[in-house]
């Protein structure tokens, strides 16, 4: 016997509390909670914001890079009820600072974040892949990654005429990210979560 499941708009999914502390994205209308991921998990995402930010000092960009606290409000199908909160984003200064007193979203009026990085888990693997990569191609965000530590390699996606060329990258190759040019680091630095 199927349940019903009652959809929420945008605004309803901004206001909802259900007295606990799990964390959901809002997925055309539903919610998915999100599932903490293991300690390799959260180990790659400490170290690609570290790594990140560390770049953005060296290179002055007024950016910043955070782990799982911005929202993005992404189309799926014909509807907009859907806000994804990526695994790292990278965004400026200023639009960070706007959301001082207001929920950590982005909005369909402002600009896409710089980069997104997705990890990869069982439970996400379709969604990273698939799902998150065609609506962050009609977001016109500029590069992708899908850090997927069960198959042990990364795809960098560069946007393309609202579609992503992508590239792989395994052990010891270097990551190539137009973003991030100065970057020095291997996928199996990224994977592994350690220098």
């Amino acid at each position: 016997m199927a349940i019903a499941t009652q959809k929420l708009t945008f605004e309803e999914y901004l206001a909802y509390d259900d007295g606990t502390d799990t964390r959901y994205e809002l997925v055309d209308g539903e919610l998915v909670p999100m599932s903490l991921g293991t300690g390799k998990h959260g180990a790659i995402i400490h170290f690609v914001v570290r790594q990140l930010e560390d770049t953005l000092t060296q290179s002055g960009q007024p950016w910043v890079a955070l782990p799982a606290l911005v929202g993005v409000r992404s189309p799926r199908g014909r509807n907009w009820d859907t806000s994804r909160i990526p695994d790292v984003t990278v965004l400026t200064v200023a639009q960070w600072e706007a959301m001082s007193d207001r929920e950590a979203v982005i909005n369909l009026n402002e600009p896409p974040p710089i980069l997104v990085v997705e990890v990869v888990s069982p439970s996400t693997k379709t969604d990273d892949y698939r799902s998150k990569r065609a609506e962050y191609g009609l977001l016109e965000i500029l590069e992708y990654w899908i850090v997927d530590p069960l198959e042990a390699k990364i795809t960098v996606c560069i946007l393309e005429s609202q579609f992503y060329d992508s590239t792989e990258f395994c052990g010891d190759d270097l990551i190539q990210s137009p973003t991030f040019p100065d970057l020095n680091l291997t996928a199996a630095q990224i994977l592994a979560g350690k220098l």
